[in-house]
């Protein structure tokens, strides 16, 4: 008998491992290409232009920050504001702390009834996204926000056991979620996210930047199925120059060192990405 196997899906963190790959492979040659076409005079006027447009939006972008510290979005091509949001509601269902933060498998959850202290537990989502409760049994909390979760034992609970139950549920510990950081940094991985965590935070865990970074920090982000990236110097947001963005789940921070400084900078003549999203 003959068994014919379907080609599975890659994992999530095979497809991050890819695009890290990727992203690498990109800051040593994408450099060096770019380089060769201003030479060869296609791209002069066309630079020259996304600079001074790119000048004009970073002046209009300072104080207009979104809540996770990043500008609006610019054009690769045009050097001009893209007209959608940066954080879009995809984005925020990703930042552990928002309203809207999607609960995932091993996120611990704090349930509160008011006055019914034998139904105040705490609860750790399992690996299929549900988790026990009394009197209710299997809840499914993956995918659902900790507002939805309330109102669901609520009414639950209402049916059959108590009058007008006030549920609260708190999100305790963030599991599900991680950051990967990557490249000049002297502890390279994949982080789990046990809160709301900044640029600044988890440069930290992956214990600081080594002797071949140069000080300038990109974010990879998927914002509503695309992929798009930030450009930070780091100095600047110790400083307090520019805000310490927060980072959502899912974000790749890449370090890049000093090898491939210059063809970075050759990049970013051509895309510029200074404190703001442009799409890739």
């Amino acid at each position: 008998m003959t068994i014919l196997l379907r080609n599975a899906r890659p994992s999530a963190s095979t497809r991050r491992k890819n695009f890290v790959e990727k992203v690498r492979a990109m800051l040593k040659f994408l450099g060096s290409v770019m380089l060769a076409v201003l030479l060869a005079g296609c791209a002069g006027s066309s630079q020259d232009s996304a600079s001074s447009s790119f000048a004009s939006s970073g002046a209009e972008q300072s104080g207009s920050q979104s809540a996770s510290g990043f500008a609006p979005t610019v054009s690769a091509e045009a050097g001009k504001l893209v007209p959608s949001t940066l954080v879009s509601a995809s984005v925020e269902q990703r930042i552990p702390g928002s309203a809207v933060y999607n609960i995932g498998p091993f996120d611990v959850l704090e349930i509160t009834v008011f006055k019914v202290p034998d139904l105040s537990k705490i609860v750790q989502v399992s690996e299929d996204g549900r988790f026990s409760y009394p009197l209710v049994g299997e809840v499914k909390a993956s995918g659902r926000t900790a507002a939805q979760i309330e109102k669901d034992l609520a009414k639950q609970l209402g049916e059959k056991y108590l009058r007008n139950p006030q549920v609260t549920v708190f999100v305790k510990e963030y599991n599900s979620q991680r950051v990967t950081v990557d490249g000049a940094v002297k502890k390279p991985g994949v982080y789990p996210m046990r809160g709301n965590m900044s640029l600044i935070q988890a440069i930290a865990m992956s214990e600081g930047l080594d002797s071949l970074s140069e000080g300038t920090v990109i974010i990879f982000r998927q914002i509503d199925g695309r992929q798009a990236a930030a450009r930070f110097n780091l100095n600047d947001v110790r400083q307090g120059k520019i805000d310490n963005p927060q980072l959502a789940a899912g974000d790749i921070v890449m370090v890049p060192t000093s090898e491939a400084k210059e063809n970075l900078q050759n990049v970013l003549k051509v895309l510029p990405i200074v404190s703001a999203f442009a799409w890739l």
